[in-house]
């Protein structure tokens, strides 16, 4: 094996067991639906992407068990028992459409999901929310994403954001690395949970100025 095949895999081995944290991570902290929410970052070959297969709780991800898909949906490598057509065309259409992005998160919290069904979105209540100040897309309700059109939308509403609400349903992360991508769950769950614990207290709310806003976002 040459130096550059090892160092390629060598690099593939650290994308795989930095997925699996993650995946790990989110179900420490409670982020995850049961099976049905997923992770993945970008291949090292850039012709696909790392997923968890369907059907698995993400307590149970390691880097041994994840697939190798394509943009399209194929499965490049890996043992899959359950077609996954909403994971498949969520991440490969970000993935085609991005050369930027080498992760994305799709999760749907309670909390996301909450915010996300509320005509004005996130608001700037907290210094987790101002994180995506004028930084955040949303994206309508389309029930799930099965197919390469519903994609093709989702991309065209996230544009050049790393954070897309989807309303109804959850919130969409594309990083430019699987830190990155937790970087913003972290503080987009903080956000969202702190905006439904403000709001439940039913009192008049302190909003700070659009130009405060503004000058936080450039000093987060």
């Amino acid at each position: 094996m040459t130096n550059s095949q090892t160092d390629a895999a060598i690099e593939s081995q650290a994308r795989l067991v930095q997925l699996a944290y993650a995946y790990q991570i989110c179900s420490m902290l409670g982020l995850d639906d049961h099976t049905y929410t997923h992770l993945s970052c970008r291949s090292e070959s850039h012709a696909g992407f790392h997923i968890q297969p369907f059907g698995l709780r993400f307590s149970e991800v390691n880097p041994k068990n994840l697939l190798t898909v394509s943009h399209a949906g194929d499965v490049l490598q890996g043992e899959e028992k359950i077609y996954n057509p909403t994971g498949y065309q969520t991440h490969g259409s970000v993935y085609a459409h991005r050369p930027d992005v080498f992760a994305v998160f799709h999760l749907h919290t309670p909390s996301m999901v909450a915010v996300s069904a509320l005509e004005d979105g996130l608001l700037p209540l907290s210094q987790w929310a101002l994180h995506f100040y004028g930084q955040i897309a949303y994206h309508a309700y389309d029930s799930l994403v099965t197919v390469s059109e519903q994609g093709d939308r989702l991309v065209e509403d996230l544009a050049d954001k790393n954070v897309m609400l989807m309303r109804n349903h959850g919130c969409l992360i594309a990083a430019r690395t699987v830190h990155e991508a937790m970087f913003y769950t972290h503080h987009l769950e903080l956000a969202c949970k702190t905006q439904c614990h403000i709001l439940a207290m039913q009192r008049a709310l302190s909003i700070p100025s659009a130009e405060t806003c503004a000058q936080t976002v450039r000093d987060l």
